[in-house]
């Protein structure tokens, strides 16, 4: 759900050493270029897909940019977000860098003029035939910084989903099928219930609650129900069948025991030692977390899709940029190109990221395999419905801490609706 990195795994200072430039091809004057070197910042951990496969684009990059040398500062993920609007109105500004989509951040720096209209190298490079309609949604921005249409400020070269993760010895050991249909994913966790085992990782105090109850919700929504919650094309209504569906079947799990009640004042980073230590059979959540499941998962494991719905949360990944202010524009889309060819794309995906342009063939790994399979079906049926939190400033806290009320019994479902229907409606742009 959210703004992409609250999230648990790898929100670490980046690592990429590497190389890039052209010489002045930005609108900015401070002379601080020599021709020779390329500024660029991510805040990808080096183990992760993203910093392996951006890694190895560097390489190639400086292989077919030879004299050119790549800049790479270490920057987090929370320094980018609370210093960009200022750092690129200075001298300091990078000629490439990594941000988070999303109307609330790259939208706001487009609407502010700190970003490079990209539409033309789209074009040109023949980008947007590589995105899916899902996925370039969050490269673009109207003039009120809202995405879906208008310029490109972004160019994702990964993205990211959530899915069912599922520990397949302990399902083996309590003789539960893998389900195929919602049906059979309660009946699953109806049998961990009555073998005392609380089947579901959950945490109350961040992101992953909400992911449970949103996607309850979008299994009965569809494209339009989407749009006009997150992109305002239409009234979003809290007490619709579906947000009701959401908020009721949610605190009806609790009741079940499908979801502690204790899990109320859980981080994400619990309800994910919880899955990796065995003791909870089922967790629910993003792509993101498929590496350190990988690297750290001591038994059988496999992902599906949220049974019998079409929508799950989703988008494209973060977004190369390119600052208003950059020196280096042209070396600045020849490394974007470098990170969406199909050798950067494969590796990617074999690092167990989501590739946006892989060739399916080239992916060896079993587990990534279905990973990306999964997510071109999402793909192709325009299943990605972004993160519940993104249409308005602040809503994150608002659903964090209605969705805990639910989980400790303190609040109806109805009362839920009524506090996230004052919030949205006081934080959406006015039609």
């Amino acid at each position: 759900m959210l703004t992409a990195r609250r999230r648990v795994v790898a929100t670490a200072a980046a690592v990429v050493s590497g190389a890039l430039l052209l010489a002045s091809c930005g609108d900015s004057d401070s002379g601080g270029s020599d021709g020779k070197t390329l500024k660029l910042w991510h805040y990808e951990g080096p183990d992760s897909a993203m910093g392996v496969a951006w890694n190895a684009a560097i390489k190639e990059f400086e292989k077919t940019h030879p004299g050119v040398k790549v800049e790479f500062e270490e920057k987090g993920f929370e320094q980018i977000q609370k210093t960009a609007p200022m750092v690129l109105n200075s001298d300091d500004a990078p000629d490439l860098m990594e941000y988070n989509k999303g109307n609330a951040t790259a939208g706001l720096l487009s609407k502010q003029g700190l970003l490079t209209d990209l539409s033309a190298e789209v074009t040109k490079r023949g980008w947007d035939k590589k995105l899916s309609s899902g996925v370039r949604t969050t490269s673009q921005y109207d003039t009120n910084g809202v995405m879906g249409s208008g310029k490109w400020y972004g160019i994702p070269n990964y993205a990211e989903y959530t899915m069912v993760f599922y520990n397949k010895d302990l399902f083996k050991k309590h003789g539960i099928q893998e389900p195929t249909t919602f049906d059979e994913l309660t009946a699953a966790m109806d049998k961990f219930v009555d073998e005392g085992i609380t089947p579901l990782a959950n945490a109350g105090a961040e992101y992953m609650a909400g992911q449970y109850l949103y996607q309850l919700a979008l299994s009965k929504a569809d494209r339009a129900w989407v749009d006009s919650y997150q992109l305002y094309k239409g009234r979003t209504d809290f007490h619709d069948a579906a947000w009701t569906y959401g908020a009721e079947t949610f605190a009806d799990w609790v009741k079940k025991g499908y979801i502690s009640k204790k899990s109320s004042g859980a981080k994400a980073e619990d309800a994910g030692v919880s899955f990796i230590q065995g003791k909870s059979p089922i967790l629910f959540s993003g792509s993101w977390w498929y590496g350190r499941f990988a690297a750290e998962n001591k038994f059988d494991w496999g992902t599906f899709l949220w049974p019998d719905s079409d929508m799950t949360a989703g988008s494209g990944g973060n977004l190369w940029v390119v600052p208003k202010g950059a020196e280096n524009k042209e070396l600045a889309y020849d490394f974007i190109d470098i990170t969406m060819s199909k050798k950067i794309q494969n590796l990617l995906g074999n690092k167990g990221g989501v590739p946006v342009a892989a060739d399916p063939a080239a992916i060896t790994d079993p587990r990534a395999k279905a990973l990306i399979a999964d997510f071109n079906t999402l793909s192709e049926r325009d299943g990605l419905a972004f993160y519940p939190d993104w249409p308005v400033p602040g809503f994150y806290d608002v659903l964090v801490s209605e969705t805990q009320k639910l989980i400790t019994g303190s609040a109806k479902p109805e009362a839920y609706l009524d506090a996230v229907q004052e919030a949205y409606d006081k934080g959406a742009p006015k039609t």
